[in-house]
């Protein structure tokens, strides 16, 4: 089976900054080794050359049209067309709805990581414009299988856009992006400044994350009695203001240095006020690291028992689960032992087989 990628996700420049790029690159290295006599094409555009993968059958396609007149191009005039800057395929994949551009007949297979984007309202000029390009309903509408990496997530996209039931299909993924970068608890691999004991952020600094909310719970915490500090790892729009507070804010980290910080760290806090997986507390988990969500739906499935949950957007009741990870005996323990079970529910081989049998579905 010869498969097109819209490989956007991993631009130089772009690639290992957001949740969708680490989805696709860990996904891929696995389908690429799960299924040896497939081809993955994955196209992508613009200046300089992407990453290289392990598996020999995936193998990036580069444009060298730059990314935005690439896929302004696609959504306007329908040109080009991902399959024949593959080269031609059996099927499409596109990891996120975006402005894409088929030939008449190619099957499509979209995954839907989540559907914030259809309720956000911070978006700016640029990103208004994408998404109305992208047409993410009529993408999806169009897709012949989609593929939605959690129950809430497909259950979401069913009540918003009336879709049938029979082309979707929930393949969680794998536990993020796989230990092994840095030793466990390697203390001396911590970025400079940073300290025991921490709280720790890891993603984009957007409106969508309510890290304002952290930094207030944060405060209230350590008026309290809370002795950890709280440290951002992710960069983005508030970046400047969350500066201006007394949180660490370490913009984007190496990976080696995300490995320490995860290992080292009090807990993870993931308080977004809508997610549809959260790579970073399953991260957070497979590091020994325990984790405090906000009470989403999504993490209710994914995380059970293995996280404490407080309301999105109540900075008292998380800076109550803050204090309650420093002071409580055995809370941290109990919630690391939990994970363990969370973690191993997930897995890259297993999210591999089960896209690949949609890819085959859909391409038949």
């Amino acid at each position: 089976m010869r498969v097109a990628v819209d490989g956007r996700a991993l631009r130089p420049g772009t690639a290992h900054r957001r949740g969708v790029a680490r989805y696709v690159r860990c996904l891929l290295e696995a389908l690429g080794e799960t299924e040896p006599d497939d081809e993955y094409l994955v196209v992508v555009a613009g200046a300089g050359d992407p990453e290289p993968f392990r598996a020999p059958n995936v193998r990036p396609v580069r444009s060298r049209v730059p990314g935005r007149l690439l896929f302004g191009a696609a959504a306007l005039a329908r040109r080009p067309r991902l399959d024949r800057l593959a080269g031609g395929c059996d099927v499409a994949w596109a990891p996120a709805p975006a402005p894409l551009a088929l030939s008449r007949g190619v099957p499509l297979v979209l995954t839907l990581l989540d559907l914030s984007f259809e309720r956000r309202t911070d978006f700016g000029r640029y990103e208004r414009l994408w998404h109305r390009l992208a047409r993410p309903e009529q993408l999806t509408r169009g897709a012949t299988r989609v593929i939605c990496l959690s129950g809430p997530v497909r259950d979401a996209a069913l009540d918003r856009w009336d879709l049938s039931t029979e082309r979707i299909r929930v393949v969680p993924p794998g536990a993020g992006k796989p230990p092994g970068l840095a030793e466990p608890g390697a203390a001396a691999g911590l970025p400079a400044g940073v300290t025991r004991p921490y709280l720790l952020a890891v993603g984009a600094l957007e409106p969508r994350k309510l890290p304002g909310v952290l930094v207030e719970a944060h405060r209230i915490a350590r008026s309290r009695g809370l002795e950890a500090a709280l440290v951002f790892a992710g960069d983005g729009p508030l970046r400047s203001e969350l500066e201006r507070s007394q949180a660490a804010v370490l913009g984007h980290v190496p990976d080696p240095a995300l490995e320490a910080l995860y290992a080292g760290a009090l807990a993870l806090a993931c308080v977004s006020r809508d997610e549809g997986f959260g790579f970073t507390p399953v991260e957070a988990l497979a590091r020994g690291a325990p984790v405090v969500v906000a009470d989403l739906p999504v993490f209710a499935e994914t995380l059970g028992e293995a996280a404490l949950r407080v309301p999105a957007g109540d900075a008292d009741a998380l800076a109550e689960a803050l204090l309650r990870l420093e002071c409580e005996p055995g809370l941290r323990e109990r919630l690391v032992a939990a994970g363990r079970e969370v973690v191993a529910r997930f897995s890259w081989e297993r999210a591999a087989r089960e896209t690949r049998a949609v890819l085959a579905e859909a391409a038949s």
